[in-house]
């Protein structure tokens, strides 16, 4: 008796697949999908939410860049919104050819540039430090103590700085009290960095050390224990899994930071700086300030504004390119 024959396929015609039980893919029905709307008509209380923070920006941050228009037109108060006269590159050519924005210019650099350098690494220590605590008690109180300047209002700090540092003041009396000579320390160009500088570590630490304490909870602790197997002791510990736990986290402060760059702390300069101190004190924003709301140039100031804010967005995107490069993390 003869097996029958199965007939083979043409060459070069596919063999029809193998349905398998239990697998049959099923699309979902177009009445069934989950367009935005239905996402918005779902999940309207959430999206409620971003609706001030929206607006917020919109009018505070995206609205007025319209105004800088005036950069390049001549405006005049009580004239025309968006200036009367097109004059192009005027105002920009007066500040190049300034010397006193390059003064104000250089010592916003210099004053950025301590105040990221001091004050970025800090917090990274004093949440290290905290880490390694294992009484909760003391934990809790450093933190408040370091995190409690941050909610202070500028003009509170300034009062504190500016009794503390007076003729008159602690720090003067405990100068007095060794034989020391009293020193004003607001009314010399030379100090002021040091005074600004270390008014902003004391103030900024404690917040960013909290960032910090939440980003090291999430480290898985089996590393921890498989580098002690390793042979690993506490410094080797932290550097080969501390801290790159937290990359993330000192990528984006990091950048953040930067974003700020040149834009050093107006409120408490303003508060704290005076015509003796303008040398090392006077910065962008204040010297934005007199120019354009004190003397009326609003023109001139937009222009210089413009020109600082170019440089604070090529900042940003730099260091965002160079963190995505060398290190692997980045805002975008």
């Amino acid at each position: 008796m003869s097996t029958p024959r199965t007939l083979d396929p043409p060459s070069g015609a596919r063999a029809a697949p193998r349905s398998r039980p239990g697998r049959t893919r099923r699309h979902p029905h177009p009445r069934n999908r989950l367009t935005w709307r239905r996402a918005v008509r779902r999940d309207w209380r959430l999206y409620s939410l971003v609706i001030a923070p929206l607006l917020f920006f919109a009018l505070f941050r995206y609205l007025p860049m319209i105004g800088n228009i005036i950069a390049v037109r001549r405006y005049e108060p009580g004239g025309s919104l968006f200036g009367d006269e097109w004059v192009g590159l005027h105002y920009f050519q007066m500040f190049w050819s300034d010397p006193t924005f390059w003064q104000v210019f250089t010592n916003t650099l210099i004053l950025g540039g301590l105040t990221l350098l001091f004050t970025f690494p800090v917090p990274i220590i004093l949440a290290l430090l905290l880490n390694e605590v294992r009484t909760t008690s003391v934990k809790r109180f450093v933190q408040s103590v370091s995190y409690l300047p941050h909610f202070l209002s500028i003009v509170v700090v300034a009062a504190i700085i500016t009794q503390m540092l007076d003729s008159n003041g602690v720090v003067n009396q405990a100068l007095h009290a060794v034989g020391h000579a009293p020193i004003l320390f607001l009314q010399q160009p030379g100090w002021f960095r040091q005074i600004y500088v270390s008014s902003e570590v004391w103030q900024t630490a404690g917040w960013g050390t909290i960032l910090y304490l939440a980003a090291l909870t999430t480290i898985d602790g089996q590393l921890y224990e498989q580098a002690r197997i390793d042979g690993a002791n506490r410094w080797q510990q932290t550097w080969h899994v501390t801290l790159p736990g937290i990359r993330p986290t000192m990528v984006t402060l990091l950048i953040l930071n930067i974003g700020t760059f040149m834009a050093v702390g107006f409120e408490k300069i303003l508060l704290l700086e005076n015509p003796l101190t303008y040398p090392t004190a006077d910065v962008i924003s204040t010297y934005l300030y007199r120019v354009g709301v004190v003397s009326g140039s609003f023109s001139y100031a937009a222009a210089i504004g413009l020109f600082d804010s170019l440089i604070g967005l090529t900042l940003v995107i730099s260091a965002n390119y160079l963190s995505r490069r060398l290190v692997g993390a980045s805002l975008w």
